[in-house]
């Protein structure tokens, strides 16, 4: 999958309160997953995606905020019935649509998310908000878990992104790099077992590459995935704060 970005979003009354929002959001994820908090709780259906999330990443909704040149960037797991009109709309951004190849109807783009949404927890599909304003969309996933992991020599807990940049005024002057590098910090901070960050963009997307490499991340090798000739970038938590 790729890394690109589309159209501007204007905040709306979903996102207006945004730290209210963080705050309910992370409750949740804490009680579902602190079982001393809700004694005697039962599993619901609600509550087993959070658990799944929280096994196997550390559960991104509670990542906190990064500071980063643009203002403050955090990551919010999408919900489709909220996000999913944004979504689809980025999605048939020409320039996103080259690489994703999701255009078309908003059911296109959910069939994609519910896929995830509705999996075993190993990828999770996030907003990203610069200072609340929804602007990018991120897929957070178990690099060793994937398909991918069959293609070069995985290490346990190693974590996949994917990236678009959602607004046509934030591509082309840096944001993306700024970006990855945060997102990237904001994974190995938080997923303590987790070594190497991993990234798999197309390598005809110069953009793309050039920001990963610009974020700390190194080209490993080019490797043949269904449907495209990819970049396998890798950014190490040993070498993060030298490059």
């Amino acid at each position: 999958m790729p890394s690109t970005d589309t159209p501007t979003y204007a905040a709306t009354s979903a996102y207006a309160a945004t730290s209210a929002y963080a705050s309910t959001a992370t409750a949740t994820a804490d009680s579902a997953t602190t079982g001393a908090r809700l004694p005697g709780r039962r599993l619901t259906a609600r509550v087993l995606p959070l658990l799944a999330e929280a096994e196997l990443l550390d559960s991104p909704s509670g990542w906190g905020a990064a500071d980063t040149r643009a203002g403050s960037f955090r990551l919010e797991p999408v919900r489709l019935g909220r996000d999913l009109e944004l979504l689809a709309g980025w999605m048939n951004d020409p320039e996103v649509a080259t690489y994703w190849e999701l255009a078309g109807p908003a059911a296109v783009t959910a069939a994609h998310v519910r896929t995830q949404l509705d999996g075993n927890g190993h990828s999770i599909p996030c907003l990203g908000l610069l200072d609340g304003t929804p602007m990018s969309y991120w897929e957070i996933y178990r690099a060793d878990l994937d398909p991918l992991s069959r293609h070069y020599p995985a290490r346990p807990h190693d974590t996949g992104i994917h990236l678009l940049i959602g607004d046509g005024a934030n591509r082309g002057r840096g944001l993306g790099t700024a970006l990855l590098r945060a997102v990237a910090d904001l994974v190995l901070d938080n997923r303590p077992r987790c070594t190497r960050v991993i990234a798999e963009p197309d390598i005809r997307n110069t953009p793309s590459v050039s920001a990963f490499l610009n974020s700390g991340f190194r080209c490993s090798a080019e490797i043949d995935l269904p449907g495209k000739r990819a970049a396998l970038m890798i950014r190490e938590r040993a070498l993060r704060n030298l490059i």
